[in-house]
């Protein structure tokens, strides 16, 4: 086929592909039924979450869509990054995947983006909720936000009940000033018990994630765009906080001269101290909910929301949101483009969320909240959450470790820390060909 035939084909099949995707998402076209004209044939969704959950739904789905035949293949947590790509650059790969804000920077030049003629930014914004938007860019939408895992704070209700405490903190000053009462140390000063576990990097669950909560409630979006490139924002400051005095408050947590000193390498982990129930404070995702219950069914704990800068006229937390990506290569792209739009705007998306364990994207789902213990803090702060274009979730992490550990051995004051990791953070983000 010639070039410019195909390109031909490939601009016809996108212009009624942008309509159709205005329609649905306008609500002129009813979501479900036999309302998906020009929809047919089957089309393969690639995911990590397991088909044993997912199969009942996807079944639903497709008994809802009769011109069309969806099919669910599960892949590994694990190889799903490398499966992907393989996949994709043999001409195999599916025509549509599950992806994290954590891969959507990775998987940008693989994924068809949806531009904002097709579905403009306000018709998203009303659509999702503001953690959804990390799948915006200038270009136009990587992805359709599905589901957001928000980080929380799960606390041991015993702990502050024995020390008289009434309630969780809401800020920082006062979570600061309950940290010394909760923190148990022998008679040799070790700590046996602890308020938190901050300030370490290696034995602190999504240590970045809790960084990252913290710089963002200082103002920074940690990486911003700007003509089409992507740049750190770790050396911001927005007058009033200084990301570098961010960074000293966490790994104060770690400092034995502090007096909010509550965490060292002794321990093994958070998680597992919080289960053992020698941590009164966890800060941990929505979706972990089962596993801590697993982990210790008889540990008296609760969840509320992150705690925040005093009279901060902004809420916000972390989290890791679940979009449905288009792949640039697949060859039934009416369809995958128009399933992709019924999956993030009906029934699909409610019942994904609730699986789960966490709080859905769409705004319609989140404002009807669960009415179970726990259910109501997970949508509350799934509606302030934010996350950030991760360039490399590994290399970036190693970013935030050694801004923690350079400070903590004395080798970088706070400022040069967070200097060097800004510079390498950026270098992450230019772009390869």
């Amino acid at each position: 086929m010639k070039k410019g035939n195909f390109q031909v084909i490939v601009l016809i099949i996108f212009v009624a592909a942008a309509i159709l995707g205005v329609l649905v998402f306008s609500g002129v076209i009813p979501i479900g039924g036999n309302s998906n004209p020009g929809a047919q044939g089957t089309v393969v969704l690639w995911g990590t979450e397991k088909a044993s959950i997912l199969g009942p739904l996807i079944d639903d789905f497709n008994r809802a869509n009769p011109t069309l035949i969806l099919k669910y293949v599960e892949k590994p947590i694990n190889t799903f990054d490398n499966d992907l790509l393989e996949a994709l650059a043999s001409g195999t790969g599916p025509d549509m995947f599950f992806i994290t804000d954590s891969l959507a920077f990775k998987y940008s030049n693989k994924i068809f983006t949806i531009p904002y003629a097709s579905l403009p930014v306000n018709t998203f914004k009303n659509s999702f909720i503001g953690a959804g938007e990390v799948f915006l860019t200038e270009k136009g939408i990587v992805a359709l936000p599905i589901a957001v895992d928000p980080l929380m704070m799960y606390y041991n209700r015993s702990m502050l009940d024995a020390n008289g405490i009434a309630y969780p903190p809401a800020d920082w000053n006062e979570f600061s000033n309950l940290v010394p009462l909760l923190t148990k140390k022998d008679d040799k000063g070790a700590i046996i018990k602890s308020a938190v576990a901050m300030g370490q990097f290696s034995n602190v669950f999504y240590a970045k994630d809790i960084l990252s909560t913290l710089f963002m409630q200082a103002g920074s979006p940690i990486v911003t765009e700007k003509n089409g490139f992507f740049t750190s924002s770790l050396n911001q400051t927005n007058g009033k906080y200084d990301l570098s005095s961010v960074l000293k408050f966490f790994t104060d947590f770690a400092d034995p001269l502090k007096n909010v000193y509550s965490w060292n390498k002794s321990f093994s982990s958070s998680r597992d101290a919080f289960s053992a129930e020698n941590l009164a404070f966890y800060f941990g995702f929505a979706s972990e909910l089962q596993s801590l219950v697993n982990k210790n069914p008889n540990q008296n704990f609760l969840v509320t929301s992150m705690p925040q800068i005093k009279d901060s006229n902004l809420k916000l937390t972390f989290a890791h949101v679940i979009g449905i990506a288009i792949s640039s290569f697949s060859k039934n792209f009416n369809t995958a483009f128009t399933t992709a739009g019924l999956l993030a705007n009906g029934d699909f998306a409610s019942k994904f969320s609730t699986s789960l364990g966490i709080a859905p994207a769409r705004r319609d789902l989140i404002k009807t909240m669960p009415t179970d213990a726990y259910s109501p803090a997970f949508y509350t702060s799934a509606f302030y959450a934010r996350s950030w274009l991760d360039p490399s979730p590994k290399e970036s992490d190693d970013i935030f470790r050694g801004m923690v550990e350079k400070v903590l051995s004395g080798s970088l004051s706070q400022t040069e820390a967070m200097s060097d990791g800004n510079a390498k953070m950026g270098l992450l983000l230019i772009p390869t060909q």
